[in-house]
């Protein structure tokens, strides 16, 4: 058996709790998956205990494949091994995100009725959600994460890209593992808030797939690490960085600020623009010139009004920048000097 690499234990034992209740469900004994996964079972009895995503990686893949049973007890039928790399491979072929997440979400349907996925948009916010038609019991909490967790795994996979969330809800009440859902969705998690789904930026659904079908048989393999292992590259980091500038230039004045408003830290910030080939001082560059130039020459604002609604902390930085930026001061482009390109 190979020994767990050295991780952080976040993930709550009511989760492998609920793995075991399945297990009782079917009057078989789970002590081979505990095994597997080097779970103590004295640690079910810890209701404060955590495990790490390599010990629910292994106790999910083998008690799916003992209870063949994808779903591992949620449903009032199982999903035999296999059915949600069925879904993978439907989604496949989809020209972008948003029509293979609806094409998930239409196909679940086919697998089980027992909760129906819905994807829609209001605005610049995608919603994800899930319909409840029957009582899932003991297993709802854990039925309801792993349902969005798995769908969320896959949605990056297919783009491979990371995708934020503006915020997750649940309809239940906070449990007392609450804290591990900051670890499980990024953004804010909302709990009694119905129905249970996730909000993301709809841009997203735009993006192309990047995945093929040997691409889409290496990751059936492991297919359970996309629940627990998060991306690290943001396709649509840069767009995010400028409208955040744009639309908020009084809460971005710095790099702590501005990754506080995309829920990243400031490391991640800077190291993800890097790996899209930007800059943070660069796209600030870009917004505030463009945001300058529009109030120049479309209102009649004083410089200094100018000046902090372009995001600057005071006039004269604005000025040294605006002629860094354009060869030329405020004041001659008003008076009709054309700004270099």
């Amino acid at each position: 058996m190979s020994s767990a690499p050295p991780a952080a234990a976040v993930t709550p034992i009511a989760f492998v709790q609920a793995i075991v209740f399945a297990y009782e469900k079917r009057d078989m004994n789970p002590a081979n998956a505990l095994t597997q996964a080097q779970i103590a079972p004295s640690a079910l009895l810890n209701a404060s205990a955590r495990i790490t995503a390599w010990q629910m990686e292994r106790i999910s893949g083998a008690a799916m494949q003992e209870l063949d049973d994808e779903a591992l007890g949620w449903f009032s039928r199982r999903l035999p091994w296999g059915s949600y790399g069925m879904l993978a491979r439907a989604c496949l072929s989809a020209p972008s995100l948003g029509v293979a997440l609806k094409r998930w979400c239409r196909h679940h349907g086919l697998i089980t009725d027992d909760i129906t996925l819905k994807l829609s948009t209001t605005g610049n916010t995608a919603l994800l959600t899930i319909a409840e038609h029957r009582d899932l019991g003991r297993l709802r909490e854990f039925c309801l994460v792993s349902v969005l967790r798995n769908i969320l795994g896959l949605a990056c996979w297919l783009i491979d890209s990371r995708i934020p969330l503006q915020g997750a809800q649940f309809p239940f009440a906070a449990p007392p593992h609450q804290s591990a859902y900051g670890v499980l969705f990024s953004g804010t998690t909302a709990f009694d808030a119905a129905p249970a789904g996730l909000r993301f930026d709809t841009r997203y659904l735009a993006l192309p797939l990047r995945r093929d079908e040997k691409a889409l048989q290496q990751m059936l393999q492991r297919a359970l690490r996309l629940t627990v292992l998060p991306y690290r590259r943001d396709r649509l980091l840069v767009q995010r960085v400028r409208q955040a500038l744009a639309s908020h230039p009084a809460q971005t004045h710095n790099a702590d600020a501005l990754a506080a408003l995309l829920h990243v830290s400031p490391r991640t910030l800077h190291r993800q623009l890097k790996e899209e080939g930007a800059s943070l001082q660069t796209l600030k560059d870009e917004v505030r010139r463009q945001r300058a130039l529009d109030l120049l020459l479309r209102t009649s604002r004083p410089i200094k009004q100018v000046a902090e609604a372009a995001g600057f902390q005071n006039e004269k930085s604005f000025m040294r920048a605006f002629k860094g930026w354009t060869g030329q001061s405020p004041a001659e482009l008003r008076q009709g000097k054309p700004p270099l390109a």
